[in-house]
């Protein structure tokens, strides 16, 4: 009777699973695509796919920006608009992942909605200062800030070594790497001159 007791104690007691580390995804799956170590004149990647590849949150976070139109001229060229439709989003690792060029966005991508690794954001899209390129996905990585700090959000560490790993099934964190960059530049930086 004591073992039945117990056996039915355990079955129905919830025992606390330990905080399982952030899983990181590939943003582009299931599409070909090609990437560069580096980026023109800031950290950053460009991953070119066709145009409609899927954009997947490259880990469980919440949605921090959404933009759906398309502000970018030039001239001014302002580095705000350049990105385009994009999304970004916050992981549940406290660093930002931000994704621009985009061509649409679902209406359920909101700023505030929960989203797991591999969830859709978008499809990829020369939009933004893009147009007249091939498709792509500008795939940024930076720290959390106020909307209007484009030059942190559209990338402060090279994403490349964190693509190949997520690309080959291993989760490889850029926090250390985030935290670090933010230490040595500053919560807010100062706007590059142009």
């Amino acid at each position: 009777m004591l073992r039945k007791l117990l056996a039915l104690t355990l079955l129905f007691t919830t025992i606390p699973s330990a905080q399982a580390a952030p899983v990181y995804v590939f943003p582009v799956p299931n599409c070909e695509v090609n990437y560069a170590r580096a980026h023109h004149d800031y950290p950053a990647t460009d991953i070119l796919a066709k145009a409609g590849c899927r954009f997947v949150a490259p880990t469980s976070g919440i949605v921090d920006e959404v933009n759906r139109i398309d502000t970018w001229r030039s001239p001014p060229n302002l580095g705000i608009t350049r990105g385009g439709l994009s999304v970004s989003i916050i992981g549940d690792d406290g660093v930002r992942y931000y994704g621009s060029h985009l061509r649409s966005i679902p209406l359920s991508i909101e700023p505030g909605v929960v989203v797991k690794a591999g969830r859709f954001l978008g499809t990829i899209g020369s939009t933004g200062s893009a147009r007249g390129t091939a498709p792509h996905l500008h795939f940024g990585i930076s720290w959390p800030t106020p909307a209007d700090t484009w030059w942190v959000r559209r990338g402060v560490v090279l994403p490349w070594k964190y693509l190949e790993a997520w690309k080959s099934g291993k989760d490889l964190s850029p926090v250390k790497e985030v935290n670090a960059k933010r230490e040595k530049l500053g919560e807010l930086p100062s706007e590059p001159s142009k």
